[in-house]
């Protein structure tokens, strides 16, 4: 994630289809799990959909576009309207008043610091945080309605505490609100397919159920096959954990070597 000199130049200049095969070579090496779970077919729409995206704030050089990229893969592909990183979409909506370098620069730093704070030097808090949730998926939960928020609350502190801490309770808020719109929108009625939309969104983004980075989430909500909606829940949970345990036993053989 270094924004170098040499890339400044425009996208004009290189013809999309070599800059696209230079990310998909790039990110590949940036995100090895995420890149062997997604395959460079879907990988090449994320990067389009990626650079429309980058385009919309006035990010047209390659450097400033590669880390848009990067930050995909880390935060979601709509990790600009995220409320769980208010700071991107600030910093890229100020396009009127600062340079496209000098943003993502400040992208950068602000990036660094997240990382150092929630992810862990070598990602030991994210890789804790996915155990944890793997075992929370697992388990029968019981959020009582009448306390749902506050219950979800704790569960986020208990399951993630760094990132908890980083984010605060209201940002928490924001998003348990979003993920509980999402399971009345989808019809969800039992407490563990209720939580399963928060779960996601706190893992995966809050734009995860259409996110080109994980179409089984996109494809199994749009299963005219199922129809019933715990049942869809219940696809989505089961698909979860193939995604969790393959994303771990990545890691696992990586600490082998």
């Amino acid at each position: 994630m270094r924004i170098r000199d040499e890339q400044i130049e425009t996208l004009k200049q290189v013809p999309l289809r070599v800059f696209e095969d230079e990310m998909v070579a790039h990110l590949a090496e940036f995100s090895p799990p995420l890149f062997k779970a997604v395959k460079e077919k879907q990988l090449r729409k994320v990067i389009r959909f990626g650079m429309a995206q980058a385009d919309t704030y006035g990010i047209t050089f390659r450097g400033p576009i590669r880390l848009y990229l990067e930050l995909m893969l880390l935060f979601g592909s709509h990790f600009d309207t995220d409320p769980q990183y208010p700071w991107a979409g600030e910093i890229l909506r100020d396009q009127d008043s600062t340079p496209q370098m000098e943003r993502a620069e400040r992208l950068y730093e602000k990036t660094m610091d997240y990382r150092e704070k929630v992810a862990g030097e070598q990602d030991e808090y994210t890789l804790n945080a996915l155990r944890r949730i793997l075992d929370l998926a697992q388990k029968p939960l019981a959020y009582p309605s009448s306390d749902r928020v506050n219950a979800m609350l704790a569960e986020m502190r208990e399951v993630y505490p760094e990132k908890a801490e980083y984010l605060g309770v209201a940002t928490l808020r924001l998003l348990i609100k979003e993920g509980l719109a999402a399971a009345e929108k989808y019809k969800f009625s039992t407490d563990h397919a209720v939580a399963l939309p928060v779960v996601l969104m706190f893992a995966f983004g809050h734009g995860c159920f259409d996110d080109p980075l994980y179409p089984w989430i996109h494809k199994t909500m749009n299963d005219e096959a199922i129809t019933d909606p715990d049942a869809r829940a219940k696809r989505l949970e089961k698909k979860e954990l193939t995604w969790l345990n393959h994303v771990l036993a990545y890691f696992a053989e990586e600490e082998k070597k």
